[in-house]
């Protein structure tokens, strides 16, 4: 199934995602696919959080009843992990179930794609049995064939080349710590992968200053960049975006530190040359004294403690690593929410 983004009248407001949003009222995402965090318009971006923000709210006040949530107990979600995971599987799994739809979940060498039976085929078999396709897979590609013959909605919970859930509960963890989002300078000090391109992406939506700063020849994808850069200013955003080598100048002030490890899924291979290449690129108590005082870590896990970030940065007040973790959960169970609501 293929959309796309509907253009926002006029920017949301980033300090507040507090208002409890009516899910069947302007709900623009029923229905819809997300493969990248580009998919979504500002005002989207702002609906899932704000979503997100309601819901987490009432579960943790045991409330009767949640916010903003139309009826998920007939439903069921697909859940296709063909990479190892934790956080991703467990957030998806216990979200489907809390939205009182049912959960199928296929990993590994048991999920949907394991016995050579063609996309198109398995796609056209699932969409009769469940309501939504949620994949974590290796090529950006394979979402996009997947969403070409779905006609149920198709979530990426990670591919090579964009994360867009993690933004979306890493985002959710700025508001809670630092609020304004549109005020904030993120520095990003890693390898230009995914989360990276994520990063990009939420800066474009939302205008708040990003700083990446990773060694020469593993920059992020210049065709990422430039789409980032074109849709910031089909927003109207004045997100301010750099990409260099230059780790103490994007420290420098930053509200939020992010690093990630160096050697994503698949470049294990090249782990001893990724070690050499980001030696000088550590997060260490030094470097986040470059930051605001009152500057938060995050890190989307799992982490090689003394690589990308040492154990004093990790177990320090600084870090919201776990709050970020939590909110895989809210987040994803705010955007299945929103898609699987009935389309008008």
């Amino acid at each position: 199934m293929t959309d796309s983004p509907t253009p926002a009248a006029a920017l949301p407001n980033w300090a507040a995602l507090d208002s409890a949003p009516t899910l069947l009222a302007g709900n623009t995402l029923a229905g819809r696919d997300l493969l990248r965090l580009l998919d979504l318009a500002p005002a989207e971006l702002h609906l899932v959080l704000s979503t997100a923000v309601a819901q987490k709210s009432a579960w943790k006040t045991n409330a009767l009843q949640e916010v903003a949530q139309a009826p998920y107990k007939d439903k069921a979600v697909g859940i296709i992990m063909e990479k190892p995971s934790l956080r991703t599987r467990i957030s998806f799994e216990i979200g489907t179930q809390r939205l009182g739809a049912h959960p199928a979940v296929m990993s590994d060498t048991s999920s949907a794609f394991s016995r050579g039976e063609s996309v198109k085929d398995t796609v056209q078999v699932l969409e009769r049995f469940v309501d939504a396709i949620v994949l974590r897979t290796f090529e950006q590609s394979k979402l996009e064939e997947v969403s070409q013959w779905a006609s149920v909605p198709v979530i990426n919970a990670l591919s090579d080349d964009f994360h867009p859930c993690q933004g979306l509960a890493d985002v959710l963890t700025m508001y809670e710590h630092k609020g304004d989002l549109s005020k904030l300078k993120v520095a990003y000090v890693g390898d230009g992968n995914n989360m990276a391109h994520t990063y990009l992406e939420a800066a474009a939506l939302i205008g708040f200053e990003l700083h990446i700063a990773t060694p020469a020849g593993y920059e992020p994808n210049e065709r990422i960049i430039n789409e980032c850069s074109a849709a910031a200013a089909e927003h109207a955003t004045g997100a301010k975006i750099t990409v260099d080598g230059d780790v103490s100048a994007a420290l420098a002030g930053a509200n939020v530190v992010i690093t990630d490890t160096w050697t994503s899924m698949g470049d294990e291979g090249q782990a001893q040359k990724r070690q050499q290449a980001f030696a000088s690129f550590t997060i260490d108590a030094a470097a986040m004294a470059k930051a605001a005082p009152d500057a938060i870590f995050m890190h989307c896990l799992p982490a090689h403690r003394g690589e990308e970030v040492t154990d004093e940065v990790m177990d320090s007040a600084q870090s919201a690593i776990y709050d970020e973790a939590e909110n895989r959960l809210h987040a994803q169970k705010a955007l299945m929410a929103l898609v699987l609501a009935p389309t008008a």
